[in-house]
């Protein structure tokens, strides 16, 4: 169950940060996250807490990469830290 949870707030943030690269809220977004990636495999990346990985997709507008450090880039530009959600 923790491990489901841990996925969830990456999605979250995901979302979170992309809102935040374009000034808007996170129900403003033009686009749905699962349409462009397999929501279950971003929940397996959030499980894997003992190796380091990266996970890099593209979005229509936008390029996202997100690292087992907790970081989320957002076209190059870090945007938030899902660990600390």
């Amino acid at each position: 169950m923790f491990c489901y949870l841990v996925g969830q707030v990456l999605i979250s943030e995901i979302i979170e940060a992309v809102a935040d690269s374009e000034g808007s809220e996170p129900e403003e977004l033009a686009v749905v996250l699962g349409d462009h990636i397999d929501l279950d495999a971003v929940n397996q990346f959030a499980e894997r807490s003992n190796s380091p990985w990266t996970l890099g997709f593209e979005l229509p507008e936008h390029s996202v990469t997100v690292t087992s450090d907790g970081i989320i880039l957002v076209d190059g530009h870090p945007e938030r830290n899902w660990l600390s959600a």
